[in-house]
């Protein structure tokens, strides 16, 4: 009777969740071996006492899973989950591709005494209930299951009452997944990602820091931010849309030019920056950055529910509350720095060559990876037209918002009184 108490390296677990009448169901499939510290009974060349074995499944489930899961109906913690059915399951085993087969199958006879099952290959499914008030109301769920193992991979479908399939796939523990949220909810957590991205991306961060290095006083940082917002808010929202190329290559290129953008911007600092050439390598560097906020954000747009311009507008809010917080503490200690410890000229040149040589490295390291993906030239067919005229609509949008820039770059760089 082995007790498996290694840590699986990799666990997938499929899960339904579904509302119907005053009963909420929660479905689960995990890999047995996930289960650890409980002891299997063996038979032969180690295959599963099935029957003596579905006797601990109903514990394995209740320590496992039941304890790990919270469920909300309206924000209000749901009750402890009773356990309606527990099942093994062979690893080939489809029934969870549907909702209704997976029921019909935990539920079913359970396999034969005779079923010869490794138990490293064996699944165990899980039928949950939960009282609830009324199967319209909004859900969420809070499933901290990485623990099973050392990379954890979940896919989880919601299937609320007369709507639309809903599908999430995340890895580790997502923390609260609203089902359905409200657009509050989609807007507020999209503005903490947003505003976490821009803590977590250091590359954003020393672009940011190269792009006001030499102008830290409000006029001209009005133009600069404002022209690098636009253009990554551009891109960001082009890319979500399903605007971007696809192809594989694209990322790796994106993730090249950021750090292009940044030695370049370091260079332009050592040798002197000029207002009027910075506030449009912002905005075009802009559009290269929002390529990169939007590869960040693909994923996370499954929890957006049905409002996805607002969870846009939210992580986009984010990324501007984060760049103002970031510049809000540089500004103050760059002006410290170049007051009391070193000349502005001077300190310039340093914290920019400083930049430039970490970004150069990881300019030739992106290269590599860049270099292992292989670029073909598309079809001349009608799917490549659509692409070529929705690039066209997409430049000639470029172009009027270009024109707005440097219509309020005048403005802001007309001298003082001018219009008097």
């Amino acid at each position: 009777m082995p007790s498996a108490h290694e840590i699986p390296s990799r666990v997938t677990i499929l899960a339904f969740v579904k509302p119907e009448g005053h009963v909420l169901r929660l479905l689960v499939r995990v890999p047995l071996e996930a289960m650890r510290d409980m002891q299997y009974p063996l038979h032969g060349a180690g295959y599963l006492d099935i029957a003596a074995t579905d006797s601990l499944l109903p514990d394995a489930a209740r320590i496992w899973i039941a304890n790990s899961v919270d469920v909300y109906e309206e924000d209000r913690k749901l009750g402890d989950a009773k356990i309606v059915a527990t099942h093994l399951a062979l690893p080939s085993d489809r029934s969870f591709e549907t909702y209704d087969a997976a029921v019909a199958h935990v539920i079913g006879a359970a396999l034969p005494a005779k079923t010869e099952l490794a138990w490293q290959q064996a699944m165990m499914d899980v039928l949950f209930e939960y009282r609830i008030d009324s199967d319209h109301a909004r859900f969420s769920i809070n499933p901290a299951l990485a623990r099973l193992g050392v990379r954890t991979n979940t896919i989880l479908r919601f299937v609320p009452a007369g709507g639309a399939e809903r599908a999430f796939e995340y890895m580790g523990d997502p923390g609260l997944v609203r089902l359905d949220p409200r657009w509050s909810q989609a807007l507020w957590r999209f503005v903490q990602l947003g505003f976490a991205h821009i803590l977590d991306g250091i590359d954003h961060l020393l672009f940011i820091l190269c792009l006001v290095i030499p102008f830290r006083k409000i006029r001209p940082l009005i133009a600069i931010i404002t022209s690098f917002t636009v253009a990554h808010s551009i891109t960001l929202f082009a890319s979500a849309l399903g605007y971007a190329p696809t192809a594989l290559w694209f990322p790796p290129l994106i993730e090249v030019l950021i750090a292009l953008s940044i030695v370049y911007m370091a260079f332009e600092n050592i040798v002197g920056a000029k207002l009027e050439r910075r506030w449009i390598f912002a905005f075009g560097f802009g559009l290269v950055h929002g390529f990169g906020f939007s590869f960040a954000l693909r994923e996370s747009l499954q929890f957006a529910g049905s409002h996805l311009i607002t969870s846009l507008l939210g992580f986009n809010i984010g990324v501007e509350l984060g760049q103002l917080f970031c510049l809000a503490l540089a500004i103050p200690i760059l002006n410290a720095l170049f007051k009391y410890v070193v000349a502005e000229r001077i300190g310039t040149i340093l914290l920019s060559a400083l930049v430039a040589h970490t970004a150069w490295h990881w300019m030739l390291d992106r290269i590599t990876v860049l270099q292992q993906f292989t670029f073909q030239w598309p079809a001349l067919d009608a799917a490549f037209l659509a692409g070529a005229m929705r690039a066209l609509v997409f430049m000639l949008i470029l172009t009027g918002v270009l024109w707005l820039m440097f219509g309020l770059y005048q403005k802001l760089n007309r001298p003082r009184g001018a219009d008097r």
